[in-house]
């Protein structure tokens, strides 16, 4: 039953995300919490990890919370169920693209979808962004703590690197030895 539950799932995620990956981030956050099989803590990490790693996001995450909650099987069913829409809808459009590429409804459809995407989008951002900055939540106490200031000045680098068009690999890779550095700096000076 719960090979269903895990298709049916990531199946109407991948029929209702449009915009790519991270557009689904809200779907995603909401069934898997809904349904306990991941905390927002572990879907924060894996995002960290999904993004490092080869692959869709929408793959790696669906493959993730199917192994963790199902193993080998359960992996099976979740991708095979955040890939099948894509892959009709794709299949589909491509049919009829040709012949409705100038029409009035799909060019308003097209209008509508994509602020929503952005939309979906930052509110994953917001959620996500909350998970790493605040985990106990907003307060002055939390604001003064080292790995929060720590994850300000990568987030900060981060974000002049993209605007400076740096490469994806290199922005990753600097955050994680960044990271790396960080964790090993804060250990040291506890002890």
């Amino acid at each position: 039953m719960k090979y269903l539950i895990l298709f049916w799932v990531f199946f109407k995620i991948g029929a209702f995300t449009f915009g790519g990956g991270y557009a689904m981030l809200p779907l995603v956050q909401e069934e898997v919490l809904a349904h306990g099989w991941l905390t927002l803590e572990e879907i924060v990490n894996f995002i960290a990890v999904s993004e490092s790693t080869p692959g869709p996001f929408a793959v790696n995450m669906s493959t993730y919370v199917g192994q963790e909650t199902g193993g080998i099987f359960g992996a099976f069913c979740a991708t095979l169920g955040v890939v099948l829409p894509s892959f009709g809808i794709v299949l589909a459009v491509a049919k009829c693209f040709d012949r409705f590429q100038n029409s009035r409804i799909v060019k308003g459809c097209m209008s509508g979808l994509k602020p929503a995407v952005v939309g979906l989008i930052g509110a994953a951002l917001f959620t996500t962004g909350s998970a790493v900055f605040f985990p106990e939540g907003i307060s002055l106490d939390n604001l003064l703590q080292v790995s929060f200031g720590v994850s300000a000045v990568i987030f900060a680098v981060s974000l002049v690197l993209a605007f400076r068009k740096a490469h994806p690999i290199l922005v990753i890779v600097l955050s994680g030895v960044l990271g790396i550095l960080a964790g090993y700096t804060i250990d040291t000076l506890a002890f």
